[in-house]
C-alpha cells in the first residue's frame, strides 16, 4: 500500500474515532509480523512457528485468495478455506488452484444447520451477510453453516495455528461460540464490521474485551481499524 494512502486511512480513522463514529484498539503485544496478500485483501500474521504441519483455516474468501496463496508459498502450509456465496464458488471453480488450497461450500456460524445469506445492495459486490438486509431480502439464499468446533472435528483437527475470519458481521456470535467451546487457536485474524449501520461499535468493544479475557492479545491493526490480528501463547 502506498504511504500516502496509508496516511490518509489512518487520519480518516483518527477523525472518525474522535467524533465517536469508529473505534480502534492499540497493539497490546509486540510480535514479529508480516503482511501477506494483495492490497485490499492483505492480513498481518506472526510467522513464528508456521510450517508444513500448521493448521490454517480461512473463512470468507470472496474472489481474492492472494493471502491464502502467499501462506502456502511462503510456509508450505495447507489452507482450508470456506465460503458458500455463489460468486465465490463460481470464481473458485474457474481457477487453477494448488493442491494445498482446500475449500468447502460452507459458512461459519455459531450453530450447525442452515442460514439465510443476504446479498449486498450493490450487485457488483460479492460478500453476503447473515445480518438481515430488507433491501435485498428477496434475493437471500439458504446455505449450510457450521460451528468452528464442528468443522475442526470433521476435518480431524484438535487445534488451529491460524484462523482468519471475514464473515460480514457474523463474527460477534462466532467469537462467543469459539470462546464457549474452548477450541485451541493460536492466531486469530478478524475483520470487525462495526461500520455496518446495524452493528454498533459496542459489539466490537465487547468482542475485544472477551478475547482479551481469554488470553488473546492484539499484535496488529490495519490502517482502516477493521482488521485485527490476535495471538494467544500457551
Amino acid at each position: 500500500m502506498s504511504t500516502a494512502r496509508s496516511i490518509y486511512r489512518r487520519v480518516r480513522l483518527a477523525v472518525r474515532c474522535a467524533v465517536g463514529r469508529d473505534i480502534q484498539f492499540p497493539v497490546q503485544t509486540r510480535e514479529a509480523a508480516v503482511s501477506l496478500g494483495a492490497e485490499g485483501a492483505a492480513w498481518s500474521i506472526c510467522p513464528t512457528g508456521l510450517g508444513r504441519d500448521s493448521v490454517i483455516y480461512s473463512v470468507g474468501i470472496g474472489t481474492d485468495i492472494s493471502f491464502d496463496l502467499a501462506l502456502i508459498e511462503r510456509y508450505g502450509v495447507t489452507v482450508h478455506a470456506f465460503d458458500p456465496t455463489p460468486k465465490s464458488i463460481d470464481w473458485l471453480r474457474r481457477q487453477q488452484l494448488p493442491a494445498p488450497f482446500k475449500w468447502q461450500q460452507v459458512g461459519l456460524a455459531a450453530y450447525d444447520g442452515q442460514a439465510s445469506f443476504f446479498p449486498p445492495d450493490n450487485p457488483s459486490f460479492i460478500s453476503h451477510t447473515m445480518l438481515p438486509r430488507p433491501t435485498t431480502g428477496v434475493g437471500a439464499i439458504r446455505v449450510d453453516v457450521r460451528r468452528l468446533s464442528t468443522l475442526m472435528r470433521d476435518l480431524g483437527h484438535d487445534r488451529l495455528d491460524l484462523l482468519k475470519m471475514d464473515i460480514e458481521g457474523a463474527e460477534y456470535d462466532v467469537v462467543d461460540d469459539i470462546l464457549a467451546s474452548g477450541v485451541n487457536i493460536t492466531q486469530l485474524l478478524i475483520e470487525f464490521h462495526h461500520r455496518f449501520p446495524d452493528v454498533s461499535i459496542d459489539r466490537t468493544r465487547q468482542a475485544v474485551t472477551k478475547l482479551n479475557a481469554a488470553g488473546y492479545r492484539i499484535f496488529s491493526v490495519s490502517d482502516t481499524g477493521e482488521e485485527y490480528a490476535f495471538i494467544r501463547r500457551g
